[in-house]
């Protein structure tokens, strides 16, 4: 099984939590990255590739397999010789958009650039 297609047992056991769902549709090793590139417009999967250059050729392929089959990303075929193969945003996916942009936000307040916790904390 690989880690796009695992879940999380303790999600399993606390059934309708929103966070498990979040995590069993958006948790794929690579998800965000390919989501952040798709919001650019379709692209193909040489383009996203390149883009993405860190992720190797099969956890590429999974991961938009996994985005296509929870329903954020759409496969296109062309009948070319040879087939070529455009990804984009279904509706869901785009709507992922915003919550991308605040997580975005939060990353610059409190990522690792930003001051450790308890390291502007004065003793009074």
């Amino acid at each position: 099984m690989n880690e796009q297609t695992s879940t999380n047992k303790n999600c399993l056991k606390s059934a309708g939590s929103s966070i498990c769902e979040v995590l069993q549709i958006l948790g794929a090793k690579w998800a965000f990255l390919v989501l952040e590139e798709l919001l650019n417009g379709p692209q193909r999967f040489k383009q996203l590739q390149r883009k993405i250059s860190i992720v190797k050729t099969q956890s590429l392929t999974d991961t938009l397999r996994h985005l296509e089959n929870n329903g954020l990303v759409l496969r296109e075929v062309f009948p070319t010789v040879p087939i070529s193969v455009e990804y984009s945003l279904t509706e869901k996916g785009k709507d992922f958009q915003s919550s991308l942009k605040e997580m975005e936000k939060w990353v610059q307040k409190w990522g690792n650039s930003a001051p450790s916790i308890g390291s502007d904390v004065q003793v009074l």
